[in-house]
C-alpha cells in the first residue's frame, strides 16, 4: 500500500468552506479510480502546534504505485492539482507531499 500525504498552507484568504468544497471534489475523484483505497482530508488539530504553517492536509491510501501513478495522470486530478497551487501560499512552495510505503 501506498500512503500519498499532502499538507498545504492555504491563502489566508481561503474560507474554510471553500477548502472544504477542494477537499469534496478530490473525494470524487479518488472515487472514479480503482486502486484508490480510502482518503481522509480536513484540518490539523495536533496539539503539538508545530504545523509549521501546514494547517490543512489529506490522505490517499493506494493499493500500489501504479495506482497512485492512474491517480496522478488522471485530468481530473491535474485540474484540481491547478486549484490545489492557485490556492496556496506561494503557489508549489505551500504544497508538501510525501508518499509512504506502508
Amino acid at each position: 500500500m501506498i500512503r500519498h500525504i499532502v499538507l498545504v498552507k492555504f491563502r489566508p484568504e481561503m474560507t474554510e468552506a471553500e477548502i472544504a468544497a477542494l477537499f469534496a471534489d478530490l473525494g470524487k475523484i479518488t472515487q472514479k479510480l480503482s486502486g484508490a483505497l480510502d482518503i481522509r482530508a480536513g484540518k490539523s488539530e495536533s496539539p503539538e502546534q508545530i504545523e509549521r504553517g501546514y494547517l490543512h492536509g489529506f490522505t490517499i491510501d493506494f493499493e500500489d504505485w501504479q495506482a497512485l501513478s492512474a491517480y496522478q495522470d488522471h485530468p481530473d486530478h491535474r485540474r484540481l492539482g491547478a486549484r490545489l497551487v492557485a490556492s496556496a501560499v506561494g503557489g508549489l512552495d505551500g504544497i508538501l507531499v510525501f508518499d509512504l510505503s506502508c
